[in-house]
């Protein structure tokens, strides 16, 4: 039987998604939950993996089993056993033919910025900070520059392990509320660091460090160390990923886990 599962989790505590031998990441916390409930190993595999510090309101995964449990097994007996920081969500029956990376057309992140000229304290690490007020509309042309299929290896990290820097951005919107400026992105798949160097880029866009033709120089010049340097983890959430309809898998975080963050 494979099952496939929504996940949430606040990134602060952990090492990032991906298994490490320290035991200290989400896949490895739920992968030893997941085995208790179903009386055997099991190993999961998931649409992305996070950074440390990244969280996240819609991560999907999914595992073998041979044993039979109800699906509310998979979702209240789990989190019985999971750190508070992590909860399943949902939990599915799927077929064979289901993969959570690899059956995955779409990636949706969203990154909160809070520009103050003191830095957060209840919402540390759960916001990334910048400590003046930054040039919105600026940073809103500079991102149609990134918008299409590009070759993104000017924002890619020198450890990503993607075979191809081709990635289609689909959607990169820019809203400020709340005192926050919020960035919405959307791509078939993302670089590693990708989300977080496109913040980074727009971030010294509205302080007036870049314009719009050193977006484009930047993009063009497909060179990370021509670039600014990788952004704070503290902000971003992947909120969604996309699948085609035959799976019947939510493709994005549900609207009440959203409430806190709009």
């Amino acid at each position: 039987m494979r099952i496939a599962l929504g996940l949430e989790y606040d990134g602060r505590a952990f090492a990032g998604w991906q298994t490490q031998p320290h035991g200290n990441t989400v896949q490895d916390k739920l992968n030893a939950a997941l085995s208790q409930i179903a009386g055997h190993p099991v190993v999961t595999l998931a649409a992305g993996r996070t950074d440390a510090g990244v969280h996240a309101l819609m991560q999907v995964v999914h595992f073998e089993t041979q044993a039979q449990r109800q699906l509310g097994a998979w979702v209240r007996g789990v989190n019985a056993l999971l750190p508070s920081s992590v909860a399943v969500v949902w939990a599915q029956e799927v077929g064979d033919d289901f993969h959570a990376r690899f059956s995955a057309f779409s990636r949706s992140y969203r990154y909160f910025l809070l520009t103050h000229p003191v830095r957060p304290a209840l919402t540390a690490g759960r916001v990334g900070w910048y400590h003046q007020p930054l040039d919105v509309a600026a940073m809103r042309a500079a991102a149609q520059v990134l918008l299409g299929q590009h070759d993104f290896s000017s924002f890619r990290a020198s450890e990503c392990q993607a075979k191809s820097p081709l990635k289609h951005l689909q959607q990169l919107d820019i809203v400020e509320e709340r005192g926050l400026i919020r960035f919405d992105l959307t791509a078939d798949a993302f670089l590693h660091h990708m989300v977080r160097n496109i913040v980074g880029t727009l971030l010294y866009v509205g302080k007036g460090s870049l314009d719009v033709a050193g977006v484009q120089a930047l993009l063009a010049a497909r060179d990370r160390s021509k670039a600014p340097p990788t952004f704070m983890p503290d902000g971003l959430y992947l909120t969604g990923v996309g699948y085609p309809p035959q799976f019947g898998l939510p493709s994005e975080a549900q609207p009440e886990r959203l409430t806190l963050w709009g």
